[in-house]
């Protein structure tokens, strides 16, 4: 679908194509004709309803985030000013007149076309159910729409607020929504977002019953519900009553005589095209509705096209952009003379909720004759994967991933096609089995939203001389609209590199054309100290951006961890706080219904009488729920933001000091109590484990770090299963690295044997500052010393040998750390710029979050399942839900 250079049309003889509709497939729509037309046949005019250009409504959640309009626009701002297209922005077009090919707009001007192209979309369904006009209920379709809600919900939060005696208490806003699709969750995760309760309501059997079967369905309600949203599925609506005060919308009336107080509905219950132009216009209109075209995408006029979810196309209406896409590239073919029809449609799915990884594709029920279908299940994990294949188990029909979709980009592209080796080796977990490698053919469609092949990125990189993902994407699209397949396309695009004996970039981002390692280096030889003076000297301006200025979500983490390793002070001073991700950011990590967990540290597990006490009391006084950890310390948890500052206090004046679990650096040194106690114990190695922990505490890193000590070979601390383990000899100390659970678990191997302790602290000082210094971002030790040129044996020469020279720099950074250390909760007590940030809400930030409740449990207190928040305080406790609920492990079935 490519068109060779052609001479200059004369504009007098220029043709015009009219676009009605201004979304997403509209704006493809011309993209790709001003893209084509090189001898600018054709003039185009746009008549949008909006008052906007085209925007992204794939990532419409994201305007919570952005707040601003302008960040979700589509493509390259210049196209509008192209001199051969028009964009008329807030002019919705009324009528038709086929006859005299021409279209007349709100303002009652009329324009006439050549061609006309229908690309009016759709709009949301609401269904008649009774209430359903009540202000408080809303669609979920436009940014006006997102708008609204967001207005809507923040003035009933305002409206919650009751002053009392001990102080303001702001009630929660409930919030519903009716329909479990991809939308529905969308809405329900915008509701949280904005500090809402919320609820989904589902009709059918289970959530994204369309796009997921029943296993996966149950496995995605165990994961929504994981983030604080309740479901309620096999739940009819009947009516939706008011408020007997405000007369808003107040409750929800269920079939089976339940019901559910509420303040705002989002309805999500489907689509319905826009197809009353075609309508009025005497065109065909199918049984659902939509304007009935050819693969041509050509109605029964000749001159008149549908395009994107207004069309019936194949007897259906499809509600998503990548058909809507290769629609708009059909029709662009058609008008320049080409024979192009519509391939068919490609139904691949993908939830975008944060913290919720779902796909779906191909046959994902396995309603394909004589199929078989097989299946990872991990119930613990809230793991499933399903994979539908033909009755020879050999070739893919379909597939389902929930959990886990990591498989999805590379499995997609092979749809129809015969996997290679047994196909259960793509559902097991990392580190289960290694999966056979793919090769996918270069008619593969990597991209579905834009249409784009394996074969086409590979051209990108030989034919174009692309070099990075970045000007893949530039040159293909492949990967500017959901992103999902962005993946597969950086592997394509790096393997295709290594073929071509180009070499492969190792940029840390679109904003960074260097490594981690290499930005470290040159942050530390510059002696640059803000992440404006970073981005400004190192950062590049990425294709089609304004500005680098503001940087990612990639490269900001990095550059605070950087800054952190290169002692810049303080992470929540000046403008190093806005670097931070949340757990940072609060000194703390936050637990699933938003409070967070206090971890005082314990140097070796090692505690005195006096500081459990303290500890205890601290628990009690805010009734915090307390577990011994892994690592040897004492966490406890739900504790609330404006809680934390006061919390601290306690425990600093006893004496304790921040345990650093929320950052990426050290967190504990797990000991066994060594020859101080022990009859088989050959060293101190709880006086080690103190030492260590002491000497590296607040170490920033690319990744947290983990030690261990045993005191002799039994190997009670398990040391070798931690990034730094140390075992005792009769003779010194044995030093074992890049150990590490997890996914992928790894067993710390031998760097030296028999080391006195000063040599010990030497050695691993160099390993450690070695590998803050050059390992890549959020990689942890054990893929680290695999990935090292030269491996283990290179590492070793360097931090015991100094074959690179480098041994006094890395002995000297590591003093100054240790010199330098401070402990950041301390200096937030001590500061009250930074003491600020710890408050519920900007405008209260003493005031508790209402949306936070508990039951008891084993003589504690638990986070409220959202079933028995949605209970209330006066319903029964589901007994099935107290206490753990036993599974089996992961199963892996085959089934017919």
């Amino acid at each position: 679908m490519t068109s060779e250079p052609r001479t200059p049309v004369p504009a007098g003889t220029r043709r015009h194509v009219v676009v009605v509709g201004g979304g997403m497939v509209a704006q493809r729509f011309v993209e790709a004709l001003r893209a084509r037309d090189d001898a600018g046949a054709w003039r185009v005019s746009v008549f949008a309803e909006e008052p906007r250009k085209p925007y992204d409504r794939v990532g419409l959640t994201r305007y919570f985030e952005v707040r601003d309009p302008e960040e979700l626009t589509l493509g390259d701002p210049a196209l509008w000013d192209d001199p051969l297209v028009t964009l008329h922005r807030d002019c919705r077009v009324d009528s038709i007149d086929r006859e005299a090919r021409t279209v007349t707009d709100r303002l009652g001007r009329v324009h006439a076309y050549d061609e006309l192209v229908l690309a009016t979309g759709s709009s949301a369904a609401m269904p008649p159910i009774p209430g359903h006009e009540l202000p408080g209920v809303f669609v979920y379709r436009t940014i006006d729409d997102v708008a609204a809600l967001r207005g809507w919900v923040e003035a009933k939060r305002e409206a919650g607020r009751v002053e009392t005696r001990g102080g303001v208490v702001t009630r929660p806003v409930r919030g519903a929504v009716i329909g479990g699709g991809l939308l529905g969750l969308e809405a329900a995760g915008a509701l949280k977002a904005l500090g809402a309760q919320a609820t989904v309501i589902q009709f059918g059997t289970h959530l994204m019953d369309v796009q997921v079967d029943l296993g996966g369905g149950q496995a995605l309600q165990r994961l929504i519900r994981d983030k604080g949203i309740a479901v309620r599925a096999s739940t009819a609506t009947d009516q939706m009553r008011p408020h007997r005060r405000s007369g808003h919308v107040g409750r929800l009336d269920f079939a089976d005589g339940g019901r559910l107080d509420v303040d705002v509905v989002v309805v999500a219950t489907g689509v319905r095209p826009r197809d009353e132009l075609a309508r009025t216009a005497g065109l065909e209109i199918g049984a659902r509705g939509g304007a009935v075209v050819d693969l041509t995408c050509r109605t029964a006029d000749e001159h008149v096209w549908a395009i994107g979810e207004v069309a019936c196309i194949e007897g259906r209406c499809l509600g998503l952009v990548a058909p809507g896409n290769t629609m708009a590239e059909v029709v662009v073919d058609r008008l320049l003379g080409g024979e192009a029809e519509f391939p068919g449609a490609d139904t691949a799915t993908r939830l975008k909720l944060s913290g919720v990884d779902v796909a779906s594709f191909g046959d994902a029920h396995g309603r394909t004759e004589d199929c078989v279908e097989v299946v990872w299940a991990d119930p613990t994990a809230g793991v499933y994967k399903k994979l539908v294949l033909s009755d020879d188990a050999r070739t893919l029909l379909g597939g389902v991933f929930v959990g886990d979709a990591a498989p999805y980009a590379s499995l997609r592209p092979m749809l129809g096609a015969e996997l290679p080796g047994d196909p259960a080796a793509f559902l097991l977990p990392e580190g289960a089995g290694a999966a056979p490698e793919l090769e996918l053919p270069d008619e593969a469609n990597v991209c579905s939203c834009n249409n784009v092949s394996a074969g086409t990125i590979r051209g990108a990189v030989t034919d174009h001389a692309c070099t990075s993902v970045g000007e893949v994407k530039a040159c293909t699209r492949a990967g500017t609209t959901c992103g999902a397949c962005l993946p597969l396309v950086k592997k394509l695009t790096e393997t295709q590199m290594a073929k071509a004996g180009i070499q492969v970039s190792t940029a840390l981002c679109e904003h960074f054309e260097l490594s981690r390692a290499q930005l470290f280096d040159a942050v530390r030889v510059a002696d640059l100290h803000t992440f404006s003076e970073i981005i400004a000297r190192f950062g590049r301006v990425p294709d089609g951006a304004r500005d680098a200025g503001r940087g990612c979500d990639i490269c900001k983490p990095v550059v605070a961890s950087v800054l952190a390793s290169l002692g810049n002070g303080h992470i929540l001073a000046g403008e190093q706080a806005t670097l931070q991700d949340t757990n940072d950011h609060m000194l703390a990590n936050m637990q699933k219904d938003g409070t967070y967990s206090v971890v005082p540290r314990m140097p070796g597990g090692e505690v005195t009488p006096e500081g459990l006490i303290v500890v205890g009391q601290v628990a009690k006084d805010f009734g915090l729920y307390t577990k011994i950890t892994g690592g040897q310390r004492i966490d406890m948890f739900g504790a609330r933001v404006e809680q934390l500052p006061l919390i601290w206090r306690r425990l600093v004046d006893a004496g304790f000091e921040s345990g650093h679990a929320y950052g990426k650096s050290l967190r504990t040194v797990k000991s066994c109590v060594g020859s101080t106690w022990c009859r088989y114990g050959v060293q101190d190695s709880v006086g080690m484990a103190v030492e260590l922990e002491l000497r590296y505490r607040g170490l920033r890193s690319p990744h947290k770090l983990k030690m261990g000590v045993s005191g002799c070979a039994r190997e009670c601390a398990e040391a070798r299963g931690k990034d730094v383990g140390v075992i005792a000899t009769d003779k010194g100390w044995n030093l074992y690295v890049g150990g590490n659970g997890g996914q992928t678990p790894r067993h710390a191997l031998l760097l030296a044997e028999d080391l006195d302790t000063a040599t010990l602290l030497r050695t691993i000082d160099r390993f450690l500052m070695l590998y803050v210094r050059t390992a890549d971002r959020l990689q942890r030790t054990a893929p680290w010393v695999e990935e090292y040129e030269g491996g283990l044996d290179a590492i070793r020469r360097v931090v015991l040998e100094d074959s690179l020279g480098i041994g006094a720099d890395l002995d000297a950074a590591m003093a100054r750390h240790v010199g330098d250390y401070e402990d950041e909760w301390k200096a937030v007590l001590d500061d009250p710029d930074k003491l600020a940030r710890f408050g519920s809400f900007v405008n209260a930030p003493a005031t508790p979050d209402p949306t936070l409740a508990y039951v008891p449990e084993r003589g504690q207190k638990r986070p409220a399942t959202p079933d028995e928040v949605a209970a209330g305080p006066a319903g029964p406790v589901d007994p099935s839900l107290v206490g753990p609920v036993l599974v089996a492990g992961p199963t892996l079935e085959v089934r017919a």
